[in-house]
């Protein structure tokens, strides 16, 4: 996932990865880019297939994992620590991502988390008109500090 992230560098995006945050969790990766900013969560689920509802995801039919919630709770941390050192208003979206899947079904209707299989990662890159150059550079510089990251 690491390097199909990397590669929208090409496209003014920066990318952050494995962002440690307080009670042993992480942000799995950062996009940070003129589009916006991307909590991504990538969740591994190696042969298995995948549904997501408004609210649920449930692999291979078994119980509702909280995927959804989680992401939108990481994106309102990742939102507290760079609003407080960006002095701007920085909007993050939640992004999950599943890798090795065999099927991904997509049936919600007011999911506030974007989906995406591996590679489809990529439809983020031509996303422009939320960030400048300018703050583009000043998230990314914030967010590179690791020490920015150890209350969220």
């Amino acid at each position: 996932m690491g390097a199909e992230l990397n590669r929208l560098a090409r496209r003014g995006w920066r990318v952050l990865h494995s962002i440690p945050l307080a009670n042993d969790v992480d942000v799995d990766h950062l996009l940070i880019g003129p589009g916006g900013v991307f909590s991504i969560n990538t969740k591994h689920h190696h042969n298995k297939a995948v549904w997501v509802g408004d609210d649920a995801v449930k692999v291979d039919h078994g119980k509702p994992a909280p995927y959804a919630r989680k992401s939108r709770a990481e994106a309102k941390r990742v939102v507290r620590v760079l609003e407080h050192y960006c002095g701007f208003p920085v909007q993050v979206e939640p992004v999950l991502v599943f890798v090795g899947v065999t099927d991904l079904k997509v049936v919600a209707t007011q999911l506030s988390v974007r989906v995406y299989q591996g590679r489809q990662v990529a439809a983020l890159a031509p996303l422009s008109g939320v960030l400048t150059a300018e703050q583009v550079e000043q998230v990314y510089s914030v967010a590179r500090h690791r020490q920015a990251w150890s209350k969220a």
